[in-house]
């Protein structure tokens, strides 16, 4: 049986306010907030740029499945990596009580966001390109998806206002874990 959804997980292209939009989230909804690419660099002690120069865009693909399956907590909002959909047991892992929410920007909006994304440890081939990434990566981002928003000419609050919606939904959905007597 699965347990109740009790986290919010942020997916999304590199620029799509995956951790900004995460910690207000978690501020407003008085949850906590992990972001797995700090995670990914606290365990490793590298950057996650480092690692894709060191070891290559796979190193960093299985050290985030590692750590996104050992996470096992509950009231968070999760900001994920953006090549977290890259594996299906982390997003099953995730999905088991969490509702996952795609924040979803067109390929302008991405390049406008992070600029140089050479800078960013960004998990791709050496010879793929922006755009066929940004292709790949929406397929899967559509496919873990529960909820789709999108970010795209909306202020910070006014996509803020529809994480928080979603929030008070699976919020509403919990048992009352407060309402137990504790030993």
């Amino acid at each position: 049986m699965l347990s109740p959804l009790n986290n919010v997980v942020l997916i999304g292209m590199p620029g799509s306010g995956k951790s900004t939009l995460g910690v207000l989230l978690a501020k407003a909804a008085a949850l906590g907030f992990v972001d797995t690419d700090l995670l990914i660099q606290s365990q490793t002690g590298s950057t996650l740029q480092a690692i894709v120069d060191g070891e290559g865009y796979q190193a960093l693909r299985r050290i985030e499945e590692q750590v996104l399956c050992s996470l096992d907590v509950t009231g968070q909002v999760i900001a994920t990596g953006g090549s977290a959909v890259y594996s299906d047991r982390a997003m099953r892992h995730l999905k088991q009580n969490s509702i996952v929410v795609f924040l979803d920007i067109s390929l302008t909006a991405v390049r406008q966001r992070i600029g140089d994304f050479s800078l960013r440890g960004i998990s791709k081939r050496p010879d793929q390109s922006l755009e066929d990434l940004f292709a790949e990566r929406y397929e899967l981002y559509t496919r873990y998806a529960d909820v789709i928003i999108q970010g795209e000419h909306k202020s910070q609050n006014q996509v803020l206002e529809e994480l928080l919606k979603v929030t008070a939904e699976i919020q509403r959905d919990l048992p009352a874990l407060h309402k137990q007597p504790h030993s």
